[in-house]
């Protein structure tokens, strides 16, 4: 398969977000920064997670593989971004197109998973109290994390299987700044309604039965909070919900209108916005939400921070 392809198209040339030289001069500053906001903020998270006795709980668990997450998730993209905005090669391998889109596409669909396991810890935490260490055990939330890895690397071979199978025989311009799946079909010369199919399907596997389990969570934390005796209990409530909520509806809202509308090329320019949003805005915003709006994690932050600078430590929590 990978020969047929490659005799037809050896590399492909990303078209990027812009072709001015002063817009990509500003674009490169731009994601530069976005991209050292993410990194360097889901690192602090992660790092005062580890360090932090009292964040040790499945919420803080499962928040510090949401960092790692993103971590990969940015990374998949934005290096290629800078490096197409900052010369004037814009090309990519097949090979390294066909790795790009699979991991991609799988820390999306992985976000998808774990955004759900999320939303069900926060229904257990407030609905079953009581239960709640003895439900979310460490056992468990390990088999969670680990369910959602594998069947989203599962379920992007698939999708990528069935995207490489095509012909690509010309032209290889990509109208978009990295390889992902409906920008790749555009391309193809063959018949796409099989693999645009298969797409809709996993999409709607994917994105929409995590967010029916989010739903079904939030619709009971909220039936839970409203019979609640003190307003104290409700802001706490509250507040532990309101950044998983806030993240869910930016990503959420994003991924479903690229991957579940019908795919038209004449819609490929704002195809691009929309993916700026969930694999470059969200994982940058995500480490800011949740230390802001968490006082557990801004206070631990704001400790950690102090402590690591005073002492001159600042790297030890990742060794």
């Amino acid at each position: 398969m990978e020969q047929e392809n490659q005799s037809f198209v050896t590399e492909f040339v990303f078209i990027g977000l812009s072709s001015e030289p002063r817009v990509q001069t500003c674009l490169f500053a731009v994601f530069l920064v976005f991209y050292l906001l993410s990194v360097v903020g889901n690192i602090l998270i992660i790092a005062v997670i580890r360090a932090d006795p009292r964040l040790h709980m499945p919420m803080y668990f499962f928040l510090s593989h949401l960092s790692f997450l993103d971590i990969c998730y940015i990374t998949t993209n934005v290096p290629q971004l800078l490096v197409n905005l900052s010369t004037k090669s814009r090309t990519i391998s097949f090979r390294a197109c066909a790795t790009q889109m699979y991991f991609s596409l799988a820390c999306g669909m992985n976000e998808c998973f774990l955004l759900g396991v999320m939303a069900y810890d926060r229904y257990v935490a407030i609905c079953h109290p009581l239960r709640y260490t003895v439900i979310m055990n460490r056992k468990l939330c390990t088999q969670m994390v680990a369910v959602c890895w594998s069947c989203s690397l599962l379920s992007c071979l698939v999708v990528s299987a069935l995207t490489l199978r095509l012909p690509f025989c010309g032209p290889n311009t990509l109208n978009h700044y990295f390889c992902e799946v409906p920008a790749m079909l555009a391309l193809a010369c063959a018949d796409t309604s099989l693999t645009e199919k298969v797409v809709f399907i996993f999409s709607i596997l994917i994105v929409f039965l995590p967010f029916v389990l989010i739903v079904l969570s939030y619709g009971r934390i909220l039936s839970a909070i409203v019979w609640m005796k003190y307003d104290s209990s409700r802001a706490k409530a509250f507040s532990t919900c309101g950044s998983h909520l806030a993240v869910v509806a930016l990503f959420y809202g994003t991924a479903t209108i690229m991957y579940t509308r019908p795919q038209v090329k004449s819609s490929q320019d704002r195809n691009k916005i929309i993916a700026l949003f969930y694999t470059i805005i969200t994982p940058m915003l995500n480490p800011m939400i949740y230390s802001l709006r968490n006082k557990d994690v801004k206070g631990a932050l704001n400790i950690h921070l102090v402590w690591w600078t005073l002492q001159g430590q600042f790297f030890k929590p990742f060794s």
